[in-house]
């Protein structure tokens, strides 16, 4: 089982922060049930996520939300929310935890998307290149093969 790195308690579940994913895990009661009904856990990896909505709370519950690729967003407001799964409400008193673990969740998203970019074949693109330079004839075939072998470590 994944360690979980940070959590919250809300009003209708528990925000958990994991290594590279969330999880939602939907508290027992009536107002669960009624509003969430019988669904489980549900887990979402931080790669996924496209977006996160921040309701502050105040005259109504506050709430985060999460979008991610290929789900489908919720548009109606906090009456709406209350019954979205990717959906966890609070209170204003445990709106601080939920504003900390999102903090860490963009530090993560920002991190992913800042991270250099590693080929995923190294010595491909130099060798796309070499065989344009040897397509074009500004090196010889012996030249091209003479790299390649050292671009592959053959």
């Amino acid at each position: 089982m994944d360690q979980v790195i940070m959590s919250a308690k809300g009003s209708n579940g528990v925000l958990e922060l994991l290594q590279n994913k969330i999880r939602i895990k939907r508290s027992k009661g009536l107002n669960t049930l009624i509003l969430q009904g019988l669904k489980g856990d549900k887990e979402i990896f931080i790669n996924q996520i496209s977006s996160i909505q921040f309701k502050n709370a105040g005259f109504t519950v506050g709430y985060i939300q999460f979008a991610f690729i290929g789900g489908q967003e919720t548009k109606a407001g906090v009456f709406d929310a209350v019954k979205d799964e990717n959906t966890v409400t609070f209170t204003k008193r445990q709106q601080g935890e939920f504003e900390a673990i999102k903090h860490a969740i963009e530090e993560k998203l920002f991190a992913k998307n800042d991270a250099p970019k590693e080929s995923t074949s190294p010595g491909y693109d130099d060798l796309e290149k070499l065989a344009e330079l040897r397509d074009k004839g500004i090196i010889t075939q012996e030249d091209f093969n003479a790299k390649k072998k050292q671009l592959l470590g053959i």
